[in-house]
């Protein structure tokens, strides 16, 4: 039965009521109310009752409030500004475009508060066309130049991927504030341009516009896309100093940037100093002691999570199921995953899955991780790209075959798939096959995706991309690198050549492709620009490579140096030899 509200009658003024309203039934029994009584006029009651059903809105509480939209004789720029917020929160957020467009014909004329609105819904659906033909309506008004449009416009070109139109608006402001330079850090951000985003807070700094907790939040994103310790740590003294430090999401971001940035003892610190720690705190540090591998100490902290009563939410139980796969803890990932539903009542995500099965790959357990993926409502072609990655580690071209298959039914265009499945071919010897899977990548111009390695040296951060030998600088860095490994063959390095996927390739010039991986290249260059017994800490965009990280252990022997390795999936922390790893990823 559906619950009711309060006896109407009893109420002096029924619309003190609306807030307490938590379906749309109830708030259609006040509507009621006034049509039957008529106490007010319909625009009095409409008004209030479409700004309750558009401030958090569901799609039925949305297409009730066009419906009563649609029934006012000529409705308001209030009336449609209701609406427009409604839409731009929605999940039709170009709704509100269309409806604009009719407003606009019947006469509507726009205000300072229409435009925000309407530039959130084309940020949110990402409807660029859309967004520039409202930034025009809006200069055609006069009203392009508002202290609330300039955000909104700079979010806008921001969320649909053009940075130069955001740029382009920025610019034109006058007067910044701490609001338009917020929307820009942030976009700089979101468009993965953390150098432009830190540059932005220093000009900031310069200005004198003071900053607040949002423009801290996305300087600490930047440092953590960078891997830039010192300058995160630098930021972090600023963050003390400004009072900044009192946030709890300021806190969390903190941890995440030392976790990205490879010092978990830094995250450690910020955590166990946090005075109040929230949900989200306690999923960043179990996060950080999964993406280094330590999976016991996660689990410890989500058991301490729970003696406090903290409830933990997908993301708290992605990283327990992440920690659990990257430290071979197949079982232990299997039971998390099986109590998400029954113990914490949450719905697994398509990343629990991936994790499940990850684990379950990692550990050679390929026909469990194939049933499991069976048994997943929408596998995706993400899922099937797992599995075929745990084949061609462990040698099951068969299922690798089948998993290949499946991935290509749902995408062709990445070019992984091609390479990984063609290199188990050629493992197999199966060469004809491992040819014709190259030869199908080429004839549909799928490229893979080139190795990008980035460091940081005295604040300033250099990025290497895989055999490229254009840049200045490049050709003394290689000749760098060949004495670096010259030197290490006599101290028993072997490179592993099958791992170049070059068919025709001999195997003098494979070991040379080997060496120019990128990772090399940046550890090679940390090595030339950092002091004896300093740490290297670099960040690559895929996953490091057998050949590499066998090097690296070796170099962190030879060279006494600790390397901090961030790849696509975990962190690698290599020293006297060995890696935190185990050899496990």
């Amino acid at each position: 039965m559906a619950t009711q509200i309060p006896d109407l009658t009893l109420s002096t003024n029924p619309l003190s009521l609306l807030h307490k309203c938590k379906s749309l039934n109830q708030v259609t029994q006040i509507q009621a109310h006034f049509i039957k009584t008529q106490t007010h006029t319909p625009t009095f009651w409409v008004n209030k009752i479409i700004n309750h059903c558009t401030l958090d809105p569901t799609p039925c509480s949305l297409n009730h409030a066009h419906l009563l939209y649609n029934q006012m004789p000529q409705p308001d720029t209030i009336l449609f500004n209701f609406m427009a917020r409604g839409y731009s929160r929605s999940h039709t957020p170009v709704q509100a475009v269309l409806l604009f467009v009719r407003a606009v014909s019947l006469g509507l004329v726009p205000d300072n508060y229409t435009f925000p609105s309407l530039l959130k819904a084309c940020a949110n659906g990402k409807a660029l066309e859309e967004g520039k033909q409202v930034h025009c309506v809006a200069i055609k008004y006069g009203l392009s130049e508002c202290e609330y449009i300039y955000p909104a416009l700079i979010n806008m070109y921001t969320a649909c991927d053009n940075m130069g139109l955001a740029r382009f608006v920025f610019d034109r402001i006058k007067e910044r504030c701490v609001v338009t330079y917020n929307a820009i850090i942030t976009g700089y951000v979101r468009n993965n341009l953390p150098n432009d985003a830190l540059l932005m807070f220093r000009e900031m700094q310069v200005g004198c516009v003071r900053p607040s907790d949002v423009t801290m939040l996305s300087v600490l994103s930047a440092c953590a896309l960078l891997g830039a310790l010192d300058t995160g740590k630098w930021v972090h003294e600023y963050v003390e100093a400004s009072g900044f430090d009192q946030y709890v999401k300021v806190n969390t971001a903190l941890i995440d940037m030392y976790t990205k940035c490879g010092s978990l003892d830094d995250a450690v610190s910020v955590f166990e100093k946090m005075a109040v720690r929230d949900t989200q705190a306690w999923s960043a540090m179990i996060m950080a002691y999964a993406i280094y591998g330590l999976g016991r100490k996660a689990i410890s902290l989500f058991e301490m999570m729970r003696k406090e009563r903290i409830t933990p939410d997908e993301v708290t139980i992605l990283g327990l199921l992440y920690a659990c796969n990257h430290s071979g803890l197949a079982d232990e990932c299997l039971t998390y995953f099986q109590n998400m539903k029954r113990k914490f009542g949450i719905s697994p995500g398509i990343k629990h899955y991936g994790c499940v099965l990850d684990a379950l790959g990692r550990a050679g357990r390929l026909e469990d991780a194939c049933k499991f993926i069976e048994k997943v409502p929408k596998p995706t072609p993400i899922l099937w790209r797992t599995l075929l990655s745990a084949c061609s580690s462990h040698g099951n071209l068969e299922l690798g075959r089948k998993a290949l298959a499946q991935i290509f039914e749902m995408d062709q265009s990445h070019g992984g798939d091609y390479v990984i499945f063609s290199n188990m071919c050629s493992r197999a010897g199966k060469r004809e096959e491992a040819i014709y899977t190259r030869k199908l990548m080429k004839d549909r111009g799928v490229m893979k995706v080139p190795g990008c390695s980035v460091i940081e040296i005295k604040n300033q951060v250099h990025e290497f991309f895989s055999g490229d030998c254009t840049q200045v600088g490049y050709l003394d860095l290689h000749r760098s690198v060949d004495k670096l490994f010259d030197e290490l063959k006599l101290s028993g390095y072997k490179p592993d050549v099958s791992l170049v996927v070059h068919l025709d390739m001999k195997d003098d010039k494979k070991e040379v492709t080997l060496r120019y991986h990128s990772e090399k290249l940046a550890v090679t260059f940390g090595l030339l620009n950092s002091r004896p017994g300093e740490t290297i800490r670099v960040k690559k965009n895929l996953r490091i490579c057998g050949d590499c990280h066998s090097a690296f252990k070796l170099i962190s022997l030879v060279c006494d140096r600790q390397i901090f390795v961030r790849d696509m999936n975990r962190f690698h922390h290599f020293a006297s030899g060995k890696c935190s790893c185990g050899d496990y990823w």
